[in-house]
């Protein structure tokens, strides 16, 4: 265990590679190999053929959730023993049952201190015999660990600048954590993981009052101010919190605090008229949280229909800091521009999460966010760092002029396709760092190193993530297949809000919902989301396959194609486009060309419909349910 340690120490960053054979008895060799996502590799028994597994750290999870933990780690003997997982029991003995050596062993521990972020000593290790004496041991370690969010996130860095707000202007971090105090005091005696709404319109009261519900205990449910009331009725009904912090017209606010009776609401312009008088007031120390314990709600996108709330604990926020935060690397000199929502992860992630622990500062956005809005920030504040997402980068390089301040360009929330990416790095002059996420597993899960040459590959698991691709049964699948990515690490979520998520909370992890292939070196291929595959005539094809064809016609500014049923109740593709203005009639001839010659005759759309607009969602990905529904109709 000491040396496996020592490997380990010797990689200060991300990128150093370093590898390690240990000596070991004939049946059995053990390799380490760190690299930019620090993966590990582990040679089977038989071939000595390495296989890729990323370095790993599952989501501490709740007593009430044990069996997750026990899950995972009889995935992990499974990995180091070459057994399947199904073919031993947890009361199985490691060395009289399952034949292990005492360096798999020492691979087991390892395995499990990184994988529950906990330190097990020699005479902890040694008692370890089984699948069940693990999970015991973790379950009891994670209910005993704490962490201090608002001090992981704020530090002590005095009057450095942290957010340039359009209406309270520049705040410093010592003037930020003393409004979070101010507020956390204002709360007066709360019961620690009490869940408070936070409509998120992005302001820096909007982080004011979650690092003041942290320092208090509580826990924010966060909402988008662009949701309608009977949207915000749905998550108030769904979330059932006894606080609230409304950031909305006073006649919206009106309408849900007489629908609601909250113990305690607190307004945006409230917070910001504090932040100007300079808020002093001390709340003695921030909460301690246990890493296990539910610390933060958000809610998915409804991209697939309903949203769903989803629980993040303590330990997953402070694992994607360590995680997808030492692969971003920002810096004390970065000032980050996000357009993506505080609402939404990807947007929380990047202008509070990922900068604040970095000590960087964010410029802040009001009201729409557009192409516009967007180019005149860039030219004014010229950040260091922006945040986006393909629909925005694209109408951004139409016109990129005086985009040159970025060092780096970071785009998720739905894939960038190679040719864009090739754009925006032409554009910006920086790199382009292309990542994917899901609201389950918290944050950015897998990412393209910034340097890389565009391709069709979403990138490699971030480290603290362990990526895999499974068929229907859950079963891991040989590289080059497709399949279901699936996310085990202290990322993923503690569940959903009152419903069990058993199909996406299953096998020792989470399914993001995206269909992948994974390549012989760890990259990962996004394909398109698993339930937009389409049957057509008894060959599977992913629409992204269609769309990327359809966008290569002249005229074509956006193109999704989602499946629908002809007169025979078989599925066919239909693809909705948007043109550049050119007219209709020549995109349509420019299409049906393209198709002839760059898709065999089944993998075709049956049908091209235009569109003035693709539906989006709350937070800008393509509502693809909206046009399903439409096909059904028509």
């Amino acid at each position: 265990m000491t040396e496996l340690r020592a490997i380990d120490s010797t990689l200060s960053q991300p990128g150093q590679l370093a590898h390690l054979t240990v000596p070991v008895p004939q049946r059995t060799r053990i390799g380490i190999t760190a690299t930019y996502s620090e993966r590990w590799s582990i040679p089977t028994r038989s071939s000595r053929v390495q296989r890729s597994v990323s370095r790993v750290a599952s989501r501490f999870v709740s007593p009430a959730d044990s069996s997750h933990i026990r899950d995972r780690i009889q995935e992990i003997v499974a990995e180091i023993v070459e057994i399947a997982a199904d073919d031993f029991g947890a009361d199985d003995s490691f060395y009289d049952d399952l034949g292990a050596t005492s360096l798999e062993k020492v691979a087991m521990i390892t395995h499990f201190e990184r994988e529950f972020g906990i330190s097990i000593g020699d005479a902890e290790a040694a008692a370890v015999r089984s699948v069940a004496d693990a999970a015991a041991l973790v379950a009891e370690r994670a209910e005993r660990t704490t962490v201090d969010l608002v001090g992981r996130l704020l530090g002590d860095r005095g009057e450095r600048r942290a957010y340039l707000d359009p209406d309270v202007g520049e705040v410093s971090y010592a003037r930020l954590r003393a409004a979070a105090a101010d507020y956390a005091s204002a709360l007066g005696a709360v019961e620690p993981g009490t869940r408070a709404l936070v409509v998120a319109e992005d302001s820096v009261a909007t982080v004011v009052a979650v690092l003041g519900l942290w320092w208090a205990g509580c826990v924010p449910v966060l909402a988008g101010p662009m949701l309608t009331d009977a949207d915000l009725r749905y998550l108030v009904d769904d979330s059932r919190p006894p606080l609230a912090h409304l950031d909305l017209p006073e006649a919206r606010q009106e309408t849900l605090r007489a629908a609601y009776d909250w113990a305690a609401v607190s307004t945006g312009d409230e917070l910001r008229a504090r932040l100007r008088a300079a808020p002093g007031t001390s709340a003695g120390s921030p909460h301690q949280w246990l890493t296990s314990g539910e610390a933060l709600v958000q809610y998915t996108s409804g991209s697939t229909g309903t949203p769903k709330g989803v629980r993040h604990s303590a330990g997953g926020i402070t694992a994607m800091l360590d995680g997808f935060g030492s692969v971003a690397r920002f810096t004390p000199d970065d000032l980050v521009l996000s357009t993506a929502r505080m609402s939404f992860g990807y947007g929380f992630g990047s202008s509070v999460l990922c900068a604040l622990a970095a000590g960087s500062a964010v410029v802040l956005l009001r009201g729409t966010v557009d192409r516009h809005a967007v180019a005149a920030a860039l030219r004014e504040h010229r950040p260091t760092v922006f945040c986006s997402v393909p629909r925005l980068y694209a109408d951004l390089v139409r016109a990129a002029d005086g985009f040159d301040s970025p060092r780096l360009c970071v785009s998720a929330g739905e894939s960038c396709p190679p040719a864009l990416i090739e754009r925006i790095r032409d554009a910006f002059g920086a790199e382009f760092m292309n990542c994917l996420g899901a609201t389950e597993v918290m944050h950015v899960v897998l990412a393209t190193p910034a340097q890389r040459r565009a391709d069709a590959m979403i990138g490699v698991a971030v480290p603290g993530v362990t990526a895999t691709v499974r068929d229907e049964r859950g079963a891991q699948v040989r590289d080059g297949l497709q399949g279901r990515l699936h996310i085990a690490g202290r990322t993923v979520a503690l569940g959903y809000l009152g419903r069990s998520g058993a199909a996406t909370f299953a096998d020792g992890g989470a399914y993001t919902g995206d269909l992948v292939r994974r390549t012989a070196n760890g990259d990962f291929e996004y394909l398109c989301r698993a339930d937009d595959i389409l049957n057509l005539g008894g060959y599977k094809v992913a629409p992204a396959e269609i769309e990327t064809v359809v966008r290569g016609a002249v005229g074509v500014r956006e193109c999704v194609v989602v499946g629908g049923a002809d007169e025979h109740g078989l599925q066919q593709a239909i693809a909705y486009v948007v043109t550049d203005g050119t007219p209709e009639d020549d995109v349509r001839r420019a299409v049906r060309a393209r198709l002839r010659t760059g898709l065999a005759a089944y993998k075709r759309p049956a049908r091209v419909q235009f569109l003035d607009a693709l539906p989006t969602t709350t937070t800008g990905k393509v509502a693809k349910f909206a046009l399903r529904e439409r096909v059904a109709r028509s």
